[in-house]
């Protein structure tokens, strides 16, 4: 049975079965480090090991009589072993095989979402690498800055997600622990060799102390840790928003053949993708904050940490791994316009070189003060004008007295803003 679920997708990891498969597979565990502790006859643990199964039906069943998950789950395990079901869960409390079995979920979980930080981080150097030579304006304050290159935008995205990629192996080292030490954490009846046995064979490290129940500041972290790659992907959505806008267009989501933008303007073409993802980032957000909030419990526990975590937690996985999946579909397919990035360039009439203009004339010696208003004046001048900046310095003899024409046409050559691309990239992709 246990094998059945060793490679499950994202989905498949938050469904019942697979709660009560992992609760299995830490019971069984826990009876195999008896038996090798001598606690469990060798046959009963061959007997227990053959039989040993549930019916997800009946656990509902018996869980109406109950009201508690684990007890009915245990009591449908012990009808399809029979006598020697009376060694399963010896010496163990509820919370040892619920959280043991979350570190086994949580670990595939992260295995899962590395994947797909790996293929969107792949997809992103691809594009990287295609528009390094894309000239393109940056934008600070959503303002025309100095010209970059498109592919920077892809490099940066690519930088962070190697973080995230760390941050994310960070909290799949901090949630994979196992817990096996009884009621409130002292070993009172299963004994730490116990925990250290079945934590060997699940692929766990044995939680250094505990009270009832794992700390969950360890969640908490995984939790974050998902928020924060849920801030990197609406970052990226949010930049595309703004890209694909009618008055920017220089590129646009993937619009497929036969799709639709609108119910009544059949012209549009939306960004509804990013905005999707930008919309999906702010659950996982405000799931990392009541994460926050479950470290604090009562005393060795209390449980109200449980009904949070059995919402947030597979949803925030869940939805990460879409996100990632879904933001690697429309990069990967991003349609890029870069005669628009010119066009948009050419919008602000050269003013993107007024730092040089301004570096320029200080090193002909006048004060950066004495400089920053004879450009500023140029400057405010071509805005109110529309004219091209150029020709306002052109055109103005206090600037002209001090640069030459030459000089001030080298100034706004726009290869000098990209000498230093190939430093980055190499720096970045190696």
């Amino acid at each position: 049975m246990i094998e059945r679920y060793t490679r499950a997708q994202m989905g498949q990891l938050w469904d019942l079965e697979m709660r009560y498969a992992k609760w299995l597979e830490v019971e069984l565990a826990a009876c195999e480090a008896w038996a090798e502790l001598g606690k469990i006859p060798t046959d009963a643990l061959i007997t227990i090991k053959e039989k040993a199964g549930f019916d997800v039906k009946r656990i509902d069943e018996i869980e109406l009589t109950v009201k508690h998950d684990v007890i009915a789950f245990l009591t449908s395990v012990s009808e399809h072993v029979g006598a020697d079901s009376r060694y399963i869960h010896m010496g163990l409390t509820s919370s040892d095989i619920v959280d043991t079995s979350l570190a086994l979920l949580l670990r595939q979980a992260c295995s899962i979402i590395i994947k797909d930080i790996n293929d969107l981080s792949e997809v992103l150097k691809i594009q990287a690498l295609k528009y390094k030579e894309t000239i393109c304006i940056g934008r600070s304050h959503g303002v025309h800055a100095e010209p970059m290159v498109f592919g920077l935008k892809f490099a940066i995205w690519h930088e962070e997600m190697k973080r995230n990629l760390v941050r994310m192996n960070d909290a799949m080292e901090m949630v994979s622990v196992g817990k096996l030490s009884g009621a409130v954490g002292t070993f009172s009846v299963a004994p730490p060799e116990l925990e250290e046995i079945a934590c060997r064979k699940l692929g766990l490290i044995p939680e250094p102390v505990a009270t009832q129940v794992v700390q969950r500041d360890r969640h908490a972290q995984f939790m974050t840790t998902l928020a924060i790659i849920a801030g990197s992907l609406e970052k990226i959505a949010t930049e595309i928003r703004h890209l694909q806008r009618t008055e920017v267009r220089e590129a646009e989501e993937p619009f497929s053949v036969g799709q639709k933008g609108s119910s009544a303007m059949p012209h549009k073409r939306n960004p509804v993708g990013c905005e999707n993802i930008t919309g999906l980032a702010r659950i996982v957000r405000s799931n990392a904050m009541a994460a926050l909030e479950n470290i604090a419990l009562w005393h060795e526990r209390d449980i109200s940490h449980s009904s949070v975590e059995r919402v947030i937690i597979p949803d925030s996985a869940i939805l990460i791994d879409y996100m990632l999946n879904r933001l690697k579909g429309i990069i990967s397919g991003l349609h890029v316009y870069p005669e628009n990035m010119l066009f948009n360039m050419d919008r602000s009439f050269g003013l993107y070189n007024s730092q040089k203009v301004l570096i320029a004339l200080t090193q002909k010696g006048l004060s950066r003060e004495a400089a920053y208003e004879m450009v500023q004046r140029n400057a405010m001048k071509s805005w109110a004008d529309r004219e091209q900046f150029k020709g306002m310095l052109l055109g103005d003899k206090d600037v002209t007295r001090i640069m030459s024409q030459e000089e001030i046409e080298v100034l706004f050559d726009v290869k000098n803003y990209l000498r230093n691309i190939d430093f980055l990239y190499k720096r970045i992709f190696g």
